[in-house]
């Protein structure tokens, strides 16, 4: 956990929110500086942490903006381009997932775009493959084995909510793909895929 003024490896899974026991004046600061000095991971998990306290919508989406225009480069293929309202609900179902076993294969989220939609503006495919996320996200956006929604709506990959769920055995992963699609149902998202 980070303490006022002390650093932390950046590197961590945004799951174990490394700046969850700093006040939120803290994170913001860190925000502010890494913005500055033009440093991704920082930003990413001060963004992250602001985003799971719940932080207006508006100044998430201006933070991202922000630290999308200035650390590009830096910043770590688990923070989303776009504000998603239920990202939260996201974390806290799929951090109810383990698997016991490792393999090759990968479980993955897409952010579709519903804007079209009443329940919208964004719902969620759920996903398996032995390809890596990204991979397999530009393989449907590409039409190949592509599922119709994610060909037609997929904007982006959302790594961080399952990132512990990486390099897994196939048979695990698939019945896991199953069982968080319904959960994240459950809590009220717009699931497609979880064959």
């Amino acid at each position: 956990m980070a303490r006022r003024g002390a650093s932390f490896d950046s590197s961590v899974s945004p799951a174990a929110r490394p700046l969850a026991g700093l006040p939120k004046s803290e994170v913001e600061a860190r925000l502010q500086a890494a913005l500055i000095t033009r440093d991704g991971g920082a930003g990413a998990h001060s963004i992250h942490e602001l985003w799971m306290r719940g932080q207006f919508a508006a100044e998430i989406e201006r933070a991202l903006a922000a630290l999308w225009e200035r650390a590009a480069a830096s910043i770590p293929d688990w923070l989303p381009m776009h504000y998603i309202a239920w990202l939260p609900t996201a974390y806290e179902v799929a951090l109810q997932f383990r698997a016991g076993r490792k393999g090759r294969a990968n479980l993955y989220l897409v952010l579709l775009d519903f804007s079209d939609r009443r329940r919208g503006p964004h719902g969620v495919y759920v996903g398996m493959s032995h390809y890596t996320p990204a991979q397999r996200f530009d393989q449907h956006k590409a039409g190949i084995h592509a599922a119709g929604s994610v060909l037609k709506r997929g904007i982006e990959v959302l790594t961080g909510p399952v990132l512990h769920l990486q390099r897994i055995a196939r048979p695990e992963a698939q019945r896991l793909e199953g069982e968080l699609a319904l959960a994240l149902a459950d809590a009220g998202i717009l699931v497609e895929g979880g064959h």
